[in-house]
């Protein structure tokens, strides 16, 4: 499909939708709102708010659908946290929790600006061009209803649009012949993904199967020694990167030149007051 956005538009707006998104699961509020229902571990969290709009799903379908965590650790935690946490109840937790990290982090008088209901305004017109086949993330959540409120509207528009993006890089994943452990590996080496450190201690995964997959990579003649990408890396990376836009590039067409530059304008400026804020912990991003 040929797009008439200029190259990448529908990339850079999207890597602001991204982190207004996902600044919630970094947040305080949110371990207070899944605590007061009595979800303590911040893993179990992590899965409960992200799989509930699923419903009361197994682990299997948790590990499938959010690919690259070890399936061992989703299963220590799903389905047993939906006797404590049933997916309404987390899904309430996860609502209440955005709307104290964005009103924390942004501030009530951005909250109840005018930018801030265009942004949602441009952000939900462009989730209508959204296809629900064989997106199981994008399409659970876009069962759920637009909240109300601007800020609470514009981040449920984000969540699509994020997960609408992410369960089409993962059938790119597969087509470039990546497992979980070595599309985190290869991403990492790019220096935009999650530092080692981070993913080990979130995604469950050991130093043994990290070195593995990094070998692995190497024997493709995608990584070199030094754990740098090398030219094929490079290229693959960006193959992904491409074929991933092009499976997204519907929301963003649908929106139209005008709208993705100005909604990537307004999601500059929000995003900008996140990160300033402190949405996000140090050191989280890099290849250390």
């Amino acid at each position: 499909m040929t797009s008439s956005l200029p190259k990448r538009a529908g990339r850079r707006c999207h890597n602001l939708l991204n982190p207004f998104h996902s600044a919630h699961y970094f947040s305080p509020d949110l371990g207070r709102e899944l605590a007061a229902v009595g979800v303590r571990d911040p893993r179990a969290a992590y899965f409960a708010v992200r799989a509930a709009a699923m419903g009361g799903v197994g682990p299997g379908v948790v590990t499938a659908t959010f690919f690259n965590f070890r399936h061992e650790l989703v299963a220590e935690h799903v389905p047993a946290v939906w006797e404590t946490a049933a997916p309404p109840m987390a899904l309430a937790a996860r609502e209440r929790a955005v709307d104290a990290t964005l009103r924390r982090l942004l501030g009530e008088e951005l909250i109840a600006s005018e930018e801030v209901a265009e942004a949602a305004e441009l952000a939900l017109r462009a989730t209508e061009a959204c296809a629900r086949t064989a997106r199981p993330l994008y399409a659970a959540h876009a069962d759920l209803p637009i909240p109300e409120r601007p800020h609470l509207a514009l981040w449920h528009a984000t969540t699509l649009l994020r997960e609408h993006r992410g369960d089409g890089h993962l059938h790119v994943l597969l087509d470039a012949g990546l497992d979980p452990v070595e599309a985190l590996v290869s991403h990492t080496a790019t220096g935009k993904g999650m530092s080692p450190k981070w993913v080990l201690g979130t995604r469950g995964w050991n130093r043994d199967e990290w070195d593995a997959a990094s070998a692995r990579l190497r024997d493709r003649g995608l990584l070199d020694t030094e754990g740098e990408l090398t030219e094929a890396g490079v290229a693959l990376r960006g193959e992904i990167e491409a074929a991933t836009d092009r499976l997204d590039l519907a929301p963003y067409e649908h929106l139209g030149a005008a709208g993705v530059d100005r909604l990537t304008e307004l999601m500059t400026s929000l995003v900008t007051t996140l990160l300033a804020a402190g949405a996000f912990p140090a050191g989280m991003i890099g290849t250390s």
